[in-house]
């Protein structure tokens, strides 16, 4: 090997971490150490799984036999026809899991590869396929989680998705286009990813590692092997990958898998603040330094665990637990991965100066006041303003017919079809008035304007 060749070599060696190159190296024919990941992956892609779901149909009536003349004609008079409404099973797209326990064959997979499927059934690299019971499901995270009956599985070890950083490399393994299992890399391209619409709770992993339709649900791993992110969505203006793809960090991913093993479900808690993104003009307000990110609290709930902390109106939260704190859907996200009764560190910048204070996490709380949601509006939350009459939009659902009303969270609507409401009775007694075409009328940032919603 010339002097030349040796110098490129080493410079494309260095690249790697020495902890991950000491897995990379193998030989060519003439003895030369090349990188790859061939050994990485031998350990990994026995636990990425390829997954197809079936649901039942009811085969659609001919309207024809509804007509008392055509059933007599054809002689079906008193007759049900089962032979036009013999249910059938529809085989629907396939996706990819990752088995994260083989002693106990636990799977995790995305809750949109088996939303609405009575069969589930996962095929692995060696040849075998089992039917997989569905175990719990985090619709607003993504997140399924399934278990098989199986002996001699392999499983991918958890590695720690906030220590991740831009520029890392990352490789997704999966079943793109139902071709089978297939392998792609690529770096960390983004962290913390936020307001894209796809989910309820997002802070995701964006990665250029090709990601196109099959691989959702899939691993992206470390170079080492470990789990990471489970991959998820993509921006395909072409219909295919364009180097822009998205996965749930494995922290989150995990935090909803262990409380549906040990409950079934997943019960989120809740500071009781009402929050907004800092804009420029608020920047300028709080007197915030260039760079400075955070997000500012807008209320605080009474008798919340926010309240006895001491979180007050006009801080601005910049971290929780250590981890910055750039939006909204962010701190939604952070709190989103704990449990009823856990404590976060809150940092937080009051008055110019900075504070760490204690918060405990409470539970969700649903409004006792009956009443109906109307269509025009629903996917919004809205919650008591702690400081003033009037109710304060806490979250709107992503693609829900409140998230396309203009409306805002942190807004603070005063009244509705020219009512005055105070609380949740009032709004929906208000909202009786007129349901087709709803008259808004809010504060945004101390400003009063008024929507009208149709």
């Amino acid at each position: 090997m010339s002097l030349l060749k040796k110098l490129v070599f080493l410079l494309f060696v260095c690249s790697f971490s020495l902890e991950t190159y000491g897995a990379l190296p193998l030989s060519d024919d003439s003895g030369n150490k090349l990188p790859s990941l061939s050994s990485m992956l031998k350990k990994v892609n026995p636990a990425v799984v390829n997954i197809a779901t079936f649901s039942t149909n009811n085969q659609a009536q001919n309207p024809l036999m509804n007509d008392p003349f055509f059933r007599k004609f054809f002689n079906q008079r008193g007759r049900n026809m089962p032979e036009m409404q013999k249910p059938r099973k529809r085989r629907q797209s396939a996706g990819s899991g990752v088995i994260v326990d083989a002693a106990d064959g636990i799977i995790m997979t995305n809750y949109h590869v088996v939303k609405s499927s009575d069969e589930v059934r996962v095929s692995l690299v060696d040849g075998r396929e089992f039917t997989a019971e569905i175990k719990g499901v985090d619709p607003e995270l993504d997140i399924a989680i399934l278990k098989v009956d199986a002996k001699n599985l392999s499983e991918v070890k958890f590695g720690n998705s906030n220590k991740l950083d831009v520029g890392d490399f990352v490789v997704a393994i999966g079943n793109p286009f139902g071709l089978g299992q297939t392998v792609t890399t690529g770096i960390v391209s983004a962290l913390g990813r936020t307001g894209l619409g796809i989910e309820g709770y997002e802070n995701f992993i964006q990665t250029d590692a090709s990601i196109n339709p099959g691989n959702s649900g899939g691993a992206l791993v470390s170079l080492k092997g470990d789990l990471i992110g489970i991959n998820t969505a993509i921006i395909a203006p072409s219909g295919g990958n364009v180097g822009i793809g998205f996965a749930i960090p494995v922290n989150m991913a995990k935090a909803s898998m262990d409380q549906i093993l040990k409950t079934g479900e997943v019960k989120r808690g809740q500071l009781g603040i009402s929050i907004q993104d800092i804009t420029p003009e608020l920047r300028q307000a709080f007197s915030l330094k260039n760079g400075q990110q955070g997000v500012l609290v807008t209320g605080v709930a009474e008798n919340s665990q926010a309240e006895k902390a001491g979180l007050k109106a006009g801080d601005v939260i910049t971290a929780i637990d250590g981890r910055p704190t750039s939006s909204g859907g962010q701190l939604r996200s952070q709190i989103g991965i704990k449990e009823v009764g856990d404590k976060v560190k809150v940092s937080l910048i009051r008055e110019g100066k900075t504070k760490k204070i204690i918060v405990g996490i409470g539970e969700q709380q649903t409004s006792s006041v009956d009443g109906k949601m109307p269509p025009l509006l629903e996917g919004i939350t809205l919650e008591k303003s702690p400081k003033s009459s009037g109710l304060i939009v806490a979250d709107l659902q992503p693609n829900s017919p409140a998230a396309y009303t203009g409306l805002r969270p942190g807004d603070l609507i005063v009244g509705v079809n020219r009512k005055r409401v105070q609380d949740l009775s009032d709004f929906y007694d208000a909202i009786k008035l007129s349901e087709r075409s709803i008259l808004l009328q809010i504060s945004r940032n101390g400003r009063p304007m008024y929507l009208v919603v149709r």
